[in-house]
């Protein structure tokens, strides 16, 4: 057990893969840990498992945050991204009195607005962040070209033993016979590629009526889905009250045009799902290899997405088998413990 002062997060929306992140930390962490977060986002109305031992408070609750801040006497501050104005002034009064660990998952891509970053960040971040902690690599090259020297990888991590507990629970069942359906858990949101999903899905079916579409969600775009009797749609379901859906599915589907990691596909393979994922998924990179447990699929392609379908439509029980092993032991290869050591590792140094 290690003894410090405290920890805190200056976070945006809460989600659980990163409570369960705050739980392994919390049985690590002899110090108190603080986390001042955005108000729960009504497209995704989670019911959260708060950990015991730590303290949460709505940022719009805070009179004075760096006040508040203060008082929590921290060692380490941690800041989800650099959109909240007082999050970024925050650490700039901190920076010379404890660690401050800029958290971002922006992957490179040479936009005018990314150099323009560039430019600003030796006067607008780095005297603001010893530290930041980026998801993967492609997330690296914009931290490396941002100008910092302390990078930390593996930023994001799911709620690996709640979806170890599924693999367990039904993978027995799925080598019996796995289920002939796809599934799909994420926003109703054009990006999510979900409308070129839809049409795939049905020109790769043609008249076969054995495979079906199962897709989870909610969003600005549900009363625009694509009605089709073997495309079942469900709304938003609890993360703990996904075991009829996972049992009675085999494959999941993430089409998105753009997701700068996805946590979702790092707890889908810990279930053993095999996947088909667009390129543009940064999670891919660790969790979705092709000829390994996925096929990749280039992002909004129609054609790419139907040759992806017909690909495990016609998979023989023993490569898909094989699959699923392969995913599950992809998705338990980083864990919320590992996650809360890059904290601790770095809340140790002097600074």
């Amino acid at each position: 057990m290690v003894h410090k002062g405290s920890i805190i997060f200056l976070y945006s929306e809460l989600a659980g893969y990163f409570l369960s992140c705050l739980r392994a930390l919390r049985n690590e962490f002899n110090g108190e840990i603080y986390v001042v977060h955005w108000p729960v986002n009504s497209e995704a109305p989670f019911e959260f498992d708060f950990p015991e031992g730590v303290h949460f408070m709505e940022k719009n609750k805070i009179e004075n945050l760096q006040d508040y801040v203060t008082q929590c006497n921290p060692t380490t501050i941690v800041s989800a991204g650099w959109m909240d104005a007082e999050y970024l002034s925050v650490c700039g009064v901190f920076k010379k009195k404890c660690k401050t660990i800029l958290a971002m998952d922006n992957h490179w891509t040479g936009s005018f607005k990314q150099r323009l970053a560039c430019m600003l960040s030796p006067f607008y971040l780095k005297p603001k962040f010893s530290h930041i902690w980026v998801p993967g690599l492609p997330q690296k090259v914009f931290a490396d070209k941002l100008g910092f020297k302390n990078v930390l990888l593996d930023y994001y991590c799911g709620d690996v033993d709640l979806y170890q507990r599924y693999y367990k629970q039904f993978s027995a069942l799925k080598k019996q016979n796995f289920p002939k359906r796809f599934l799909y858990v994420g926003r109703y949101v054009k990006h999510k590629g979900i409308f070129e999903m839809w049409e795939a899905f049905i020109q790769a079916i043609g008249h076969r009526k054995d495979w079906e579409l199962w897709c989870i969600g909610t969003g600005d775009q549900f009363d625009n889905r694509v009605i089709h009797d073997q495309i079942k749609h469900f709304g938003f379901v609890q993360p703990s009250e996904m075991n009829t859906y996972i049992k009675e599915t085999a494959i999941f589907v993430l089409p998105s045009k753009f997701e700068p990691w996805g946590v979702v596909v790092q707890e889908y393979a810990a279930a053993g799902f095999p996947m088909i994922v667009s390129k543009e998924v940064g999670a891919a990179e660790k969790y979705a290899l092709p000829n390994s447990n996925a096929v990749l699929t280039s992002a909004g392609n129609i054609e790419d997405m139907i040759k992806a379908f017909a690909t495990f439509m016609s998979l023989e029980q023993e490569v898909y088998d094989e699959m699923v092993v392969e995913s599950n032991r992809k998705g338990c290869s980083y864990t919320p413990e590992h996650w809360a050591n890059k904290i601790l590792d770095v809340d140790a140094c002097v600074v």
